[in-house]
Formats: C-alpha cells, sequence, structure tokens
C-alpha cells in the first residue's frame, strides 16, 4: 500500500522555516532547501548591495538581501531572492516582519544549478507581484546582466548589458548598475 504524500500548510510552513538552521523554500505544500552559494555569487551581491545602498541612502527605499523571505501572495511560494529593493511602504505578511509582500526590484544572481529556475519558474511567479516593476537576473559565469521591465501593458521587455563599460538603468528605483562595479574583483574562467 502507498503511502500518501503529506503537504505542510504555509502556517506549518513558517513555524518550521523560522527555527530552522537552513532556509527552505514553499511552494505548493512542500519544502525545499536552498544551496549553498559560491564566493564570485557572494563577490558579485556584495558589489551590488553596496552600489544600491549608496545611491538609495537618501531615498525612501529598502535594500535587502537574501536572508528576508519574500511571498508571492497570488501563487503561495515563499522564497528567498538574492537582492529586493522596496520603495515606499513595505508590506510584511505578518508582525515578524520577515516575509516580505511588494518588492519594486527583484535581482537574482544565477549560478549553475539555479539558472533554469530562477529565470523560469521564479520569474512566472515574480510576474504576478504587482508591486514588482523590474526583474534583473546576474550571470556569475560571465559579464551579463539581463533586465525585464515591467511596461504599461503588462508584457515584460527584455533589456542586456554585457560589457565593462556598460550600466543597467534601474528606472523602477532611479538607480543604475555599472557593470565594471558589479564585477569587480570576479575573474571569469572563459
Amino acid at each position: 500500500m502507498l503511502k500518501s504524500k503529506s503537504y505542510l500548510q504555509p502556517e506549518e510552513y513558517l513555524e518550521i522555516e523560522r527555527k530552522a538552521d537552513y532556509k527552505s523554500e514553499y511552494s505548493k505544500g512542500e519544502m525545499f532547501a536552498l544551496a549553498g552559494s559560491t564566493k564570485e555569487h557572494n563577490i558579485i551581491l556584495v558589489n551590488i548591495i553596496q552600489s544600491l545602498a549608496n545611491q538609495l541612502s537618501d531615498r525612501p527605499c529598502q535594500v535587502y538581501t537574501n536572508d528576508i523571505r519574500l511571498k508571492v501572495q497570488p501563487s503561495g511560494l515563499y522564497t528567498y531572492p538574492d537582492l529586493i529593493v522596496v520603495c515606499g511602504e513595505q508590506k510584511f505578511e505578518d508582525e515578524k516582519f520577515d516575509t516580505l509582500l511588494n518588492p519594486t526590484l527583484i535581482v537574482e544572481i544565477l549560478s549553475d544549478s539555479t539558472e533554469a529556475y530562477d529565470g523560469g519558474i521564479k520569474f512566472e511567479n515574480y510576474r504576478l507581484l504587482e508591486s514588482l516593476k523590474e526583474f534583473v537576473i546576474v550571470s556569475q559565469k560571465h559579464m551579463k546582466i539581463e533586465k525585464f521591465k515591467r511596461q504599461q501593458d503588462g508584457k515584460w521587455l527584455l533589456i542586456e548589458a554585457g560589457k565593462p563599460e556598460q550600466a543597467m538603468d534601474l528606472e523602477s528605483i532611479n538607480c543604475s548598475l555599472k557593470l565594471k562595479d558589479v564585477y569587480k574583483n570576479i575573474e571569469f574562467k572563459d
């Protein structure tokens, strides 16, 4: 006799997650442990945080790292984007203030193991967030940043940059990421 799989309710996930020693995402009743990151991933993330935090220092925007959880309310996905920026009022799921609901900008740094998921299923979920204006994907294998910008008609426009002298403008938060700064101290293998 086959034993049926038991599924967690969102409240059960949050109770477990808040006590856990490692992070897990939640989707459709299941928890998925997150893998660790590489040295390059961490360097790129710190470079982006530093750049955006400096540019936003006197504005009503907040930069969050991958320690803050995001809930995509329409789909029920709980996830940890590499970086989130919220401009204006910040909305949280509850009084714990550890699950954000309204990102303005999300940045994901791709790895071999997350590339298809971050640019596919995760982005499909992120597009359901009405507050999200831009989604940025940063490669750690080579110098390349892709930005998806929500258009007035709801479609998403792809803009790419891949040269050290280029910058990726982030209109939703009135900032710019210079590729030479994002990839500072990164040595590519190819």
